[in-house]
């Protein structure tokens, strides 16, 4: 071989290895892989945790909950952007002023870390409820000065579900800003009935719960009437999908009806991705009203656990899927697109 053509020869190689270590690298843990939105993520602080856990909560997992611990997890499965919030007890220990502050304060600290980390977080805040004039007061602060993506709510409170009168002025008010509601299952029936294991509280009453509230917007025609507030439900939407026939005639005077309303709320796929699960939900719910959500760090989700699921239990088209894990909360949140 001539010299000329022995280094023609070697630049040759070096380019298709470059090229191939690209291509590589487009399809492995590089930033180009990191697509994923995860509506269903939760964090706390320290003075959170410690009042839950002395009142029985289990959440050990949240235990030194970090942003970088968090970011880890992200970058594993794939996530591009985690929306963050507080999950149940809420903030709120039976007196106002207190729960007032505590909610302030998980919502600055929330909005400080969607600050120091441009495009990996946003945040859902969490308010004082059950009280209604604190919770006017915090949404507006939150929306308009820390500029959350939306509002993070419980399933009940004190016995209360969404659909109760008693948070009419908040729904009114989130109706008139279009406002994103994320809804995080509480277990209602903990405090009635103090045998319950944690296997019953979470394993059963989480999702019932769930399926509880959005029945209360249904029979009172909340949902109707504050139909720009768009609803993010939890889990799939509880037992919802699996019990359709018994929900369509709740409230014959809802103008799309039960079955209309219901798809018109958006749900999230943690714990909803089993083989199990999710025929029923797909075939009920649109995909196009479908986020991806994993309850990172609670529940023992990962995005990578959820995104197999998916796959594997789904049966969804790559466009599908694409939509699932991104775009859709892209429409929802258009924040995040920057």
């Amino acid at each position: 071989m001539h010299r000329r053509e022995f280094f023609t020869g070697c630049a040759a190689l070096t380019a298709a290895a470059l090229l191939s270590r690209r291509r590589a690298g487009a399809q492995g843990p590089a930033a180009s892989r990191l697509f994923r939105i995860d509506t269903h993520s939760h964090f706390t602080i320290p003075r959170l945790y410690a009042l839950s856990t002395a009142r029985g909560v289990n959440q050990a997992t949240l235990a030194g909950w970090t942003p970088a611990k968090m970011l880890q997890q992200m970058e594993e499965g794939g996530v591009a952007t985690s929306v963050i919030s507080i999950s149940d007890p809420g903030v709120h220990f039976g007196e106002n002023e207190p729960a007032r502050a505590l909610a302030r304060e998980c919502n600055e600290y929330a909005a400080t870390v969607v600050r120091d980390h441009p495009g990996r977080f946003g945040f859902f805040a969490v308010l004082p409820l059950p009280d209604i004039d604190g919770s006017l007061r915090e949404a507006a602060y939150a929306l308009d000065t820390l500029k959350a993506d939306g509002i993070g709510v419980l399933s009940s409170y004190e016995g209360k579900y969404l659909g109760n009168p008693h948070y009419t002025p908040l729904l009114e008010e989130l109706h008139r800003r279009k406002a994103v509601v994320y809804c995080h299952p509480y277990c209602a029936a903990c405090g009635v009935q103090p045998e319950l294991t944690d296997a019953q509280n979470r394993g059963v009453e989480f999702v019932f719960d769930t399926t509880r509230t959005i029945l209360s917007l249904l029979q009172t025609g909340a949902s109707a009437r504050f139909g720009d507030i768009r609803f993010i439900w939890s889990h799939g939407g509880g037992t919802v999908p699996f019990i359709t026939s018994r929900l369509a005639n709740v409230n014959p005077k809802l103008p799309n009806g039960a079955l209309g309303e219901l798809r018109r709320f958006y749900y999230d796929t943690a714990q909803a991705f089993s083989p199990y699960t999710m025929p029923s939900f797909k075939k009920f719910i649109p995909v196009e009203r479908i986020v991806f959500g994993t309850d990172y760090p609670l529940g023992g989700g990962s995005a990578a656990l959820v995104a197999k699921g998916l796959r594997e239990n789904g049966g969804f088209t790559d466009a599908e899927l694409r939509a699932i894990e991104r775009e859709n909360a892209l429409a929802l949140l258009p924040r995040l697109r920057g």
